[in-house]
């Protein structure tokens, strides 16, 4: 049987490592803003079965190969961060106008490419193995921790992502005109590639 303590220290993990600033959430807020809650819905359930595939694939031994091999997290880290840096280019000079009728080439990211991100996104992937090495019980309790992790991260992070979202719908408001939009643009730009430090710290 699993002890209480278990699912309360991996809610709180789960909690603390989706709410803090991070390249998901850096887009949430500029998604939120540019293009609504409920546009960015999309966007939300894509980095929460993103990050879901990666406990299980971590649980299932894939994440143990940054470790056989070093180099492979070098080469993850580089790719992620020059598409991090493509992304921050395409929010600084997204185009600016009346929000409620955004283009269609200004469209928000789509579950799909939510989810594919992650898998370029050197911060899910230590969430995932630190999650798997610290939480994962060992034995015939395995595969039932591992499913409780899956399940937590999904229950835990959404709102916390969604926390982002709602922020960004709450700047709004002050995107009144095209200056502004630009500066907020340019603002979320920047944010998005200045959390590169955090990944080349790693």
């Amino acid at each position: 049987m699993i002890d209480v303590s278990f699912f309360l220290a991996l809610a709180m993990f789960a909690f603390v490592t989706s709410v803090t600033p991070g390249p998901n959430n850096i887009m949430l807020l500029a998604s939120g803003a540019q293009f609504g809650f409920r546009r960015t819905l999309p966007h939300m359930l894509g980095i929460v079965l993103g990050v879901a595939t990666l406990l299980l694939s971590t649980l299932l031994g894939l994440g143990a190969l940054f470790t056989l091999y070093p180099p492979l997290y070098s080469v993850l880290k580089w790719v992620g961060c020059a598409y991090l840096l493509w992304l921050a280019w395409k929010i600084a000079s997204a185009p600016v106008g009346n929000l409620d009728t955004k283009k269609a080439s200004s469209s928000p990211m789509s579950w799909w490419q939510a989810l594919l991100f992650q898998y370029v996104n050197p911060k899910a992937w230590m969430m995932a193995i630190g999650c798997v090495s610290t939480f994962s019980i060992a034995g015939d309790l395995y595969a039932q921790s591992g499913l409780w992790m899956i399940v937590l991260f999904a229950v835990v992070g959404f709102p916390a992502i969604a926390m982002w979202a709602w922020a960004g719908v709450s700047i709004r408001c002050w995107l009144t005109d095209q200056k502004r939009q630009r500066l907020f643009n340019l603002c979320m730009g920047m944010a998005t590639a200045s959390t590169l430090l955090l990944i080349i710290a790693q």
